[in-house]
């Protein structure tokens, strides 16, 4: 018998299990009521035999001992009757479990039917076609939401790959471009057998600035990778805290442009990653003088309100139409500035990373545009838990 439930829980198919199950629990239940009449027959015996007999003085009731011979007799050949039937009762019920198998798996195999459609055409969706769905039709059961959950898996699935071969795409591009002008700067200073010092100097740094660039790309994608996962580590930080601290770092545009900062910095706690959340700061606010006016303006607010930690980042700039604002967020897009534009220390991952910072802390990103130009972006981060302690090291 244990071989048997070890070759079932090896092999047996859940098809396989429930008819098994099925017909046990059949004879276990079959086996309880008759168990059940047994005890009950035996309970209802009594201390005399009861005889009733007709004669010339008409119908008289006549009671036997259990001491009498025949009254014994006859108790003995009860209990044997009863035995009897209670051996073929069972011999009955194992036949009909046993053939109650057949019958189970046959009904599983109707019930299990709209698993395996989901399971064959599950198996034949792939990365080259996500597009497809189940779309599983008939009455709303166990099945058919299954079948919706991983249709709602899918268009994920279909939306992450399409945006990774986007970003794959456009990282190449990035990357291709400066390489290509280095190996021209190298092809030219070699060709030119008079080269001399100076010019050999002017390509050295040229191909230093380059490598640099290089750096600040690679290091802005991979922050866009790690901005991704999920937090490993909490603590209980606070906005007004890191954009104060984001604020006083030095920023040459800022004189360059001559851009008035404005600030209001209202105790905005919350919990996540203070680093990550401090690099969104960042972010924004470079996005924020990057795209301004000579003598435009900057503003930082943050505040505490019933919707969470909030943090807004208003600058004034050049028109945005509505349509181009869900694309700022897509990674390499620049708006107003070509790919092979003359500022190459844009890379179009500012706002990219913002939002898949904000969504690795379940925060939201808005962005509207203002009437007079430029942008305003506040991002709402959840306000920490009541009953969360602040721990060593956090920035609030």
């Amino acid at each position: 018998m244990r071989g048997v439930r070890e070759a079932v829980r090896r092999h047996g198919s859940v098809r396989l299990r429930l008819a098994l199950m099925s017909a046990g629990l059949f004879l276990v239940l079959g086996t309880v009521l008759i168990v059940a009449i047994a005890a009950a027959s035996r309970s209802g015996s009594a201390v005399h035999v009861t005889a009733v007999s007709s004669g010339a003085y008409g119908t008289q009731i006549l009671t036997r001992s259990l001491d009498d011979p025949a009254t014994r007799l006859l108790i003995q050949q009860h209990n044997a009757d009863d035995a009897h039937l209670l051996a073929i009762s069972w011999v009955l019920l194992v036949l009909t479990a046993i053939a109650s198998i057949p019958l189970g798996w046959f009904a599983s195999g109707w019930m299990l039917r709209p698993l395996r459609e989901i399971t064959e055409r599950t198996r034949n969706i792939t990365a080259g076609n996500l597009h497809e769905r189940l779309a599983l039709v008939g009455p709303r059961d166990e099945f058919t939401e299954l079948g919706d959950t991983l249709d709602e898996l899918f268009g994920r699935l279909e939306t992450s790959f399409d945006a990774q071969r986007r970003f794959v795409a456009n990282a190449s591009h990035e990357l291709r471009t400066p390489l290509t002008l280095e190996r021209t700067l190298l092809q030219v200073a070699l060709a030119d057998p008079d080269v001399s010092a100076v010019t050999l100097r002017a390509v050295c740094e040229e191909l230093l600035a380059s490598g640099r660039e290089h750096e600040r790309l690679l290091e802005a994608m991979l922050t866009l990778a790690s901005s991704e996962r999920r937090l490993e580590h909490r603590s209980r930080t606070d906005l007004a805290v890191l954009a104060a601290a984001v604020l006083a770092t030095p920023r040459p545009e800022i004189e360059a442009q001559e851009l008035s900062i404005t600030t209001d910095l209202q105790p905005s706690p919350t919990e996540g990653d203070s680093a990550l959340i401090e690099r969104l700061i960042s972010n924004l606010i470079d996005n924020a003088v990057r795209h301004n006016v000579p003598s435009g303006h900057v503003e930082v607010r943050t505040a505490s309100t019933d919707a969470g930690a909030v943090i807004t980042v208003q600058n004034s700039g050049q028109p945005i139409a509505a349509g181009e604002i869900e694309t700022m967020f897509e990674p390499f897009r620049r708006l107003g500035v070509a790919r092979t534009g003359p500022d190459s220390s844009q890379h179009g991952l500012g706002l990219s990373i913002v939002r898949a910072i904000a969504n690795t802390h379940a925060a939201t990103v808005a962005a509207r545009p203002r009437a007079e130009g430029g942008l305003t972006i506040t991002v709402v981060f959840p306000a920490p838990r009541p009953d969360r302690a602040p721990e060593a090291g956090d920035r609030s």
